[in-house]
């Protein structure tokens, strides 16, 4: 249309019928006039992507559970820590298998370190651990109790994550922290945060520990949300622990810290530990060597080097002089 009227207008003041200021006020009045269409084209399409996206959403929430929860599942209580797989059979594909056959007993307060190269079935075992996926054959059980037969929500309870990838939600750092148990007290979260060694990077924020933050912590770096998500475990201390990864963001200075603060967290707590790099897991009690969803090694550090086996190779890979 402003294009019509600039072409119409130009042809009519050529010839004398309309004045160059007549024209220029038709190009402003058809300017104007198609702006409001403009708009509501706008408003229909945001429009059409939020029913798009609504009906998405639906279909999630509508989706059923594939983890059903039996109705009169257990709640647990005072947990030891103690964990054993019988013959735990899983793969995400059922023409691709994954994990076969898969015994371990650990005993209350042992701290069992996992390795292998990536895709070997590491992240899964806690995934099953913590039953996010239910096995397709064998059993764990949580001291004594089968996992499928007690509340998701009590066996989630007791066990402590920190993971590679942080998760962080919008609000204060207060808040993040004090995310699984929100009645502790500010004393609590101070000691906690001392103990992970984050005390000082909060205090130094705008706000310390009443700081705003988003919900990717944009506002911070990976290895400061790494600490707060360490601190997080720090506060709750539950019976069993989960270390995926967890200094993988965090530099070597912070991470000798870190190491010595993790070693009086697990102190009396089952621990298993996710690791890549081999000089954090020297202390385990049992080392888990997994390939091909199997576990192909088991031992303490020293037992391992011994056998000069896969984990031998795997350790002088990474420590070999050049």
């Amino acid at each position: 249309m402003y294009a019509s009227v600039g072409v119409a207008g130009a042809f009519a003041a050529v010839r004398g019928l309309i004045t160059v200021g007549q024209l220029s006020a038709f190009l402003s009045y058809a300017n104007q006039y198609t702006k409001p269409f403009n708009e509501i084209s706008g408003v229909v399409t945001e429009l059409q992507n939020a029913l798009a996206s609504a009906a998405r959403v639906f279909e999630l929430i509508d989706e059923e559970t594939i983890l059903k929860e039996e109705p009169d599942a257990k709640e647990l209580e005072n947990i030891k820590g103690q964990v054993e797989l019988n013959d735990v059979c899983f793969s995400y594909n059922p023409d691709v298998k994954l994990i076969e056959h898969l015994n371990l007993s650990v005993k209350p307060g042992q701290r069992i370190a996992i390795v292998g190269p990536t895709g070997c079935g590491k992240s899964t075992v806690i995934n099953l651990l913590m039953r996010f996926y239910d096995v397709d054959r064998g059993s764990i059980f949580v001291d004594g109790v089968d996992v499928r037969s007690m509340t998701r929500k009590s066996l989630r309870t007791n066990y402590g994550m920190v993971l590679q990838e942080t998760w962080l939600k919008s609000g204060t750092i207060r808040e993040n922290i004090a995310y699984g148990r929100p009645e502790a007290s500010e004393e609590e979260i101070i000691a906690a945060a001392k103990q992970s060694h984050a005390h000082s990077f909060i205090k130094r924020m705008p706000q310390g520990y009443d700081t705003m933050i988003s919900e990717d912590g944009g506002n911070l770096s990976q290895g400061q949300k790494q600490l707060l998500c360490i601190t997080r475990v720090m506060l709750c201390l539950p019976p069993m622990l989960i270390l995926d990864e967890a200094t993988s963001s965090i530099d070597t200075m912070t991470e000798v810290r870190i190491q010595k603060a993790f070693a009086k967290m697990m102190e009396g707590r089952t621990s298993f530990i996710v690791a890549h790099r081999l000089s954090t897991i020297k202390e385990a009690d049992l080392i888990l060597v997994m390939k091909d969803g199997r576990i192909i090694e088991q031992g303490n550090h020293e037992e391992l080097l011994e056998k000069k086996g896969f984990y031998a190779d795997l350790y002088n890979s990474q420590f070999a002089v050049v």
